[in-house]
């Protein structure tokens, strides 16, 4: 069996995809990577505590690794970063990268190309599958999250800070992707089936972040929830 790193972002897809990879025994995770905000310490993206990650590869018992990436930096740094730690772990044995997405078709060819590079094969266990059916399982199989971030041109700010359940499903607008795989939504995963124990932490409070975006190009306002360890 090839050796394996999971591409860990703390939230439901990777959760799911870890799930199914050990259900079917055929490929085994030795490693969790995540990309953390060197500066505030913290999940990219999600804004989860980087301590709360680290509970959750503990309950996990599986290793974690992390990239530490500044707040700010260009496309051609992220590469320069993310190059050297895939040559790292390419040294240390690791032909199998994994990761959650699930139909966003551009995001896996270029995940592809860039791990072809340095020889790594790239997973991806829940590929075209129905969402909606992904976020039943997720909830019939005893996982449970909470809501840490949201595009606030797809969802309004009080979706923040909910707990990931049947009733949140079906709040969700028609435009809205049931596994949020257009980025409408993000979340923490703190327990379910492939944890040894619930994850603690306390809950904060709201906050809004703008991004500088040209006009077009990429949403730029989001609500995240604090969570705390």
């Amino acid at each position: 069996m090839k050796k394996a790193y999971f591409n860990w972002s703390s939230g439901k897809d990777s959760a799911m995809a870890l799930w199914k990879l050990q259900q079917s025994q055929e490929v085994q995770v030795e490693l969790l990577l995540t990309t953390i905000n060197k500066e505030q310490s913290f999940v990219s993206m999600h804004e989860v505590p980087e301590k709360l990650l680290e509970r959750q590869a503990e309950s996990l018992n599986i290793p974690l690794r992390k990239i530490h990436l500044p707040t700010e930096y260009t496309a051609p740094v992220y590469a320069e970063i993310l190059t050297k730690e895939l040559l790292e772990l390419r040294k240390n044995g690791f032909e199998r990268a994994v990761f959650g997405d699930i139909l966003l078709e551009d995001l896996k060819r270029y995940r592809e190309e860039q791990l072809k590079n340095v020889g790594i094969e790239a997973v991806f266990p829940l590929w075209e599958r129905d969402t909606a059916t992904l976020m039943q399982e997720f909830l019939d199989s005893g996982f449970r999250a909470i809501c840490v971030c949201v595009n606030l041109k797809y969802l309004d700010r009080s979706f923040c800070g909910r707990e990931i359940d049947q009733n949140f499903l079906n709040d969700l607008p028609e435009n809205v992707d049931p596994c949020g795989e257009n980025g409408e939504f993000h979340t923490f995963v703190f327990d379910g089936p492939i944890f040894r124990k619930a994850v603690a932490f306390k809950k904060g409070k709201s906050y809004t972040k703008t991004y500088p975006a040209p006009a077009g190009k990429w949403d730029a306002e989001f609500a995240y929830f604090q969570l705390k360890a």
